[in-house]
């Protein structure tokens, strides 16, 4: 029988994680109750309970959201907007999620990455850049909690002095927050958006994480002067949102699963996080290190200066995918070549756990 290759690599959930069966019925009946409106054209910022709903989250007016096709799709019509405003350079973690650098090199934009450590973004990095040069920046994109693809988390007393900068230097900033609801253990800090007040901060998640990828509904919750004008770009890139989708989450949470799958999917991402740590530390070489995040869906792998393009090759050959970390940095920046993203959200724990065994073994 076929075996399929392992991956760390699928920065996803596994299959059953998501409430599929409880979804079916959600969709199933909004399609009955709201029919044809829910699959007509409609308010560009999409479906009002839910926007309703993240705003009250998010203690903003409803007109501060806007619904997006995941939030990929979002980050672009951001970076359109702040590019058109203040073209220029943007900056960035290092590293930083592989696909919104794909966006920004696209769109012709000069990518500044910043170090982290265990901490997150270094907040003297971020104002050290900032002093460098006359012209500012168009905006800093963070991923605070649980980073793609380190795992790690801004500290609280890092978050205070990064929103302190912002305000000085009038930086607008993008908090990309998928993973924040998916913590394992600890106390979840405040967000940059609740400490800086929403006036230079817009906060970005989406459902993919919390409930299903595949509904592919985010959120954005903008400053009210660019509210209006993102909404905007949304109708003029796609005219309408796909109402069902959004429909079929606003009924989840009305019908009170939001909270308990989410419970579930903590619990059960808290296995795999911790057998992929175990098994690091029974195989993995003196002079390896990796994040322990708190949690999210990823660690980072600090290879101790081996060529980490060659594990993922002999890796491939074996059965076992994995992420350069070469990929979450600027194209031709040179960082990463000892480093691997390491994504435990896909693969039970015994897959985990045989996967590890066999990078380690090509390791020795």
């Amino acid at each position: 029988m076929f075996e399929p290759p392992i991956s760390f690599a699928r920065g996803a959930p596994a299959p059953e994680l998501i409430p599929a069966a409880e979804l079916a019925e959600c969709a199933y009946a909004v399609a009955q109750r709201e029919g044809a409106k829910v699959f007509a054209y409609g308010s560009g910022g999409g479906y009002a309970p839910l926007r309703e709903w993240v705003a009250a989250r998010h203690g903003v007016e409803s007109g501060r959201v806007v619904l997006t096709v995941g939030g990929l799709q979002g980050f672009a019509f951001y970076v359109a907007e702040q590019l058109a405003r203040r073209p220029g350079r943007v900056l960035v973690e290092a590293p930083s999620y592989d696909r919104p650098l794909k966006i920004l090199a696209r769109e012709g934009a000069e990518i500044v990455a910043l170090r982290m450590d265990e901490e997150g973004l270094e907040p003297d990095a971020l104002e050290t850049e900032l002093q460098s040069r006359p012209d500012p920046p168009s905006f800093l994109y963070t991923i605070p909690t649980f980073q793609n693809p380190s795992g790690r988390s801004l500290s609280t007393e890092r978050r205070l002095r990064i929103v302190e900068i912002a305000a000085a230097h009038g930086l607008a900033v993008l908090e990309d927050d998928p993973y924040g609801l998916v913590r394992f253990e600890g106390e979840a800090p405040p967000s940059l958006h609740e400490l800086e007040g929403g006036e230079l901060v817009t906060h970005t998640s989406s459902f993919s994480k919390t409930a299903a990828p595949g509904l592919r509904v985010g959120y954005f919750v903008l400053p009210v002067d660019t509210a209006a004008a993102f909404e905007e770009r949304a109708v003029s890139t796609y005219i309408s949102p796909p109402f069902l989708a959004q429909a079929t989450i606003a009924e989840f949470i009305d019908r009170g699963q939001f909270e308990p799958n989410l419970k579930r999917v903590c619990a059960e991402l808290r296995v795999r996080r911790d057998e992929m740590l175990r098994a690091l530390e029974r195989g993995f070489p003196s002079g390896s290190s990796w994040s322990r995040p708190e949690g999210g869906y990823f660690l980072w792998l600090e290879l101790g200066g081996l060529d980490a393009a060659e594990l993922a090759t002999r890796g491939h050959a074996e059965g076992v995918e994995v992420v350069r970390g070469a990929d979450f940095f600027p194209r031709d920046a040179g960082l990463g070549i000892s480093s691997l993203r390491l994504a435990f959200s896909y693969e039970p724990p015994e897959r985990i756990a045989e996967g590890i065994s066999v990078l380690a073994g090509l390791l020795r």
